[in-house]
Order: C-alpha cells, then structure tokens, then sequence
C-alpha cells in the first residue's frame, strides 16, 4: 500500500515527461519467432488497429517469423485481464504482449485517488501475471483519447466533458508508464498522439471530422491507425521499408525485399516481397485511414519507401509508379521522395487489402475462441486436474483449436505474393 500512495504522489507533482523511462530497446520487443499477443477492451475488439500492427509486421516490416493474436474483451479493465490472463494466453503463449486498458478503468467520471489506486494496481496484477506466463517483452499502452466533439458528459464542469476526460486518461497515462519503467518494459503513449491528431485535423476537415469514434471513445479506422503507429514505435520499428535507386545513366538498385528484375537508364522493374502500408476511404471519411495520415507523422515515422534519382540533368521529371505518375524537382529526387506519401494509388494496393480483409478473418475467430471458449475452460480446471482422460481431453481441443487459428493465419499470408511493378522517370 505504502508503495501505490508513493506511487500516486508522484505522479500527481511531476509532469509525465519527468517519470522514469521505460525499457525501450527496439531489438528485445520483437526477437526471432516473437508470438505477439494484442491485449485490451472493446476499443481492441474493434480489430482495427490489431489488424494494423498485424500487417504491417508481417507485409511491411518484413517480419514473416512474428505471429499475432488479438485478445480484446468488450467493456473489459485491467483487472479482468489480470483475472484471465495466465487460462486465455496459455493457447497461444505469447513471448510479447501490448497492452491497451484505462478507458473504462477511468469510470468516464474526475479523476479520484481511488481511481488511480485502483488503475495502478490492477495494472501491477497484468504485468506479475505476464511475467508468471513466461511472457519476456511487454509494451504497456496509455489509454487512447476521447472525441472533442462527440464525448459529452456533465460531471467535469467546469471543463468540457472531453477535456475532462482527456485529463483522467492522460493521468492513467502516467501510471502506466511508470510500471513500465518499474518492471523494465516498453511504453507506447497511445494518448496524445491521438489529441495532437484531432488538433490538427479538425481545424481542417471539421469538427464533426471524429478522431476518436462517433459515439466519442470508439474510434473508426483513422483513429485506429494512430493508435496502430503507437504501438508499432512502441515494439520499435524502425520505418523503413525500402530504398529504391534509379540511375538515368545506368542500372537500377533496390534494398532488401526489393529486386531489381529489369530496365535501367530512368526506369527499373521490381519484385517486391515487402509491402508499403496502404491507406483506405477518402481524403475526408474518418472509416478510413486515408483521411487522417495528412495530420499525423505515419508516413516519415513508419511509412518510407523511398526513390532516389541519380543523373537527372533536367529541372524537373515525371515519375510513372503503375497507373499514377506525378512530377518532381531535380533537387527532391536527388534527395529522395517518399512513394509511400507522394502517391495515393500504388501497385501494393490490391493484395494488401486482401491481406488485411485474411488477417480480419483470423482475428475474428480468435474473439470467438476466447471469449465462447477458452476463457471458459477456467471453469474445468479442476475437473481436468481431478480426472486425466478430461484433461487429456481439454488438451486435445486447445491443440485443436490453435491449429485452426494457425490455419487462419497461413492462409492470411497466402495474399501476400510478390508484387511486381514498374517506376519511369521521364526528364521534362
């Protein structure tokens, strides 16, 4: 107890930014054959920004050896996963685990002693239960933001609902990074990247543009992909996806997970095993994510595939990337333009969709085998020890149950193919 009231003091006198700073090593979040286990409540239910970090792992970051499974339990705490963690992870034993609750810790109400005693320790109870599970790499989320529009309550007066609520959350922020730093692990502020997006982007789209849901806590897809970027930094991925070099005198270059198969002198044909992440919807439709990458860094943080020209001698050029072509400066191709961000159509499009369409499929059944299923073995346990033939029965099923799910994800993966398409720089 002494500890959670020492705990609380502090972050009530110092600024988040004075806390002790979590484990942030990039290269232990995600070893080889990492099995990464995407926890929270309903806002993680939703399967959007799981589905995110998901695909980009595997499509964009390269990393065919990481497995995910999304865990997210409708109006769920912190303390109901503390409760089911060590029965729910044990189907698919998880070496890293993001986590993403305080939304409905914080009990949509002023911040109370209470409030963050509670939060503090039922986060406590999540990471000695992680740790209990064998799990090595833990990245502990903020919760998100509400909407500034559409989050209305009356109990934070003088202060608007949203603002109200924006600061319980940015205070359960606090305590969950100084866990982080107390245990060693990763941190991911999902927070303020999300009230820095409505900031931005409403001024531009308008207020009714929602960041954080209609309803004002559930948000669509633009909001989901600043969550997604979140967390991605979190398990530290580095945002690169590729480089690829075009000499107007000679043979083209690409990195790695981008061969060069043909052309030279201005142009160059690739097979590209790695994906640029692909936005969705239009230029003003929140239930895309399209809409939103204007406002936030995604596309310079997390998104660079880029070209770089070499030997152009004219002020300006066109380059033709598939069915879309845009024109450029010497100087900015010489300096390196950003396909991801320059071009709103790419060759990637169609087959990274598919895959997140498979990877929504997969995720969708691991809801059901969670919350129909597994979670409710907790109840046999003691049948299952008492009597072999059902624990060799229950044994059976969880193997059974998670080779489908392994089923799923093959299967998710087969959309993947290589991409072939061709860039042409044409001197104006």
């Amino acid at each position: 107890m002494c500890i959670r009231f020492s705990l609380l003091s502090v972050l009530a006198a110092i600024p988040l930014t004075g806390l002790a700073e979590p484990a942030l090593n990039a290269g232990a979040m995600l070893p080889a054959e990492a099995r990464l286990a995407v926890v929270g409540d309903s806002i993680t239910e939703q399967k959007l920004y799981s589905r995110y970090i998901e695909a980009y792992l595997v499509a964009c970051a390269g990393r065919a050896d990481v497995r995910v499974f999304q865990f997210g339990w409708g109006g769920e705490t912190a303390g109901g996963f503390a409760g089911r963690a060590a029965n729910d992870l044990g189907i698919f034993q998880p070496t890293t685990v993001t986590l993403c609750y305080g939304m409905n810790d914080g009990g949509y109400r002023p911040f109370d002693e209470n409030t963050g005693k509670s939060y503090e320790g039922s986060m406590r109870r999540v990471m000695e239960e992680l740790k209990k599970a064998g799990v090595k790499h833990v990245v502990v989320g903020t919760p998100g933001a509400v909407d500034t529009f559409y989050f209305k309550r009356d109990n934070f007066a003088p202060m608007s609902g949203a603002d109200g609520y924006n600061a319980v959350l940015a205070r359960l922020g606090g305590i969950g990074k100084q866990l982080a730093g107390e245990f060693g692990q990763g941190f991911a502020d999902v927070h303020q990247p999300m009230v820095e997006a409505m900031l931005k982007a409403k001024p531009a789209l308008g207020e009714k543009y929602h960041v954080c849901g209609g309803d004002g806590f559930h948000p669509d897809a633009n909001g989901h992909l600043v969550m997604a970027a979140a967390f991605l930094k979190g398990l530290g991925c580095d945002g690169s996806i590729g480089t690829l070099t075009i000499d107007m005198n000679g043979a083209a270059t690409g990195s790695a997970g981008h061969v060069v198969t043909g052309g030279g002198n201005g142009s160059a044909e690739i097979e590209s095993t790695r994906y640029p992440f692909c936005f969705s919807g239009d230029e003003k439709s929140p239930d895309g994510t399209r809409s939103i990458a204007p406002y936030i860094p995604f596309n310079r943080e997390l998104n660079r595939y880029m070209l770089t020209v070499k030997g152009l001698t004219a002020a300006r050029a066109k380059v033709a990337w598939g069915e879309a072509t845009k024109e450029f400066s010497r100087e900015q191709l010489a300096a390196g333009i950003n396909l991801a961000a320059e071009f709103t159509a790419t060759p990637f499009d169609g087959n990274f969709n598919a895959y997140l369409g498979q990877v929504g499929e997969k995720q969708q059944f691991e809801t059901v085998l969670i919350k129909q299923l597994v979670t409710n073995f907790r109840g046999f346990e003691g049948d299952a020890q008492a009597d072999p033939e059902i624990g060799a029965a229950f044994k059976t099923l969880k193997e059974k149950l998670a080779g489908r799910q392994a089923a799923l994800d093959m299967k998710a993966r087969a959309a993947l193919a290589p991409v072939k398409h061709k860039l042409t720089v044409t001197p104006l």
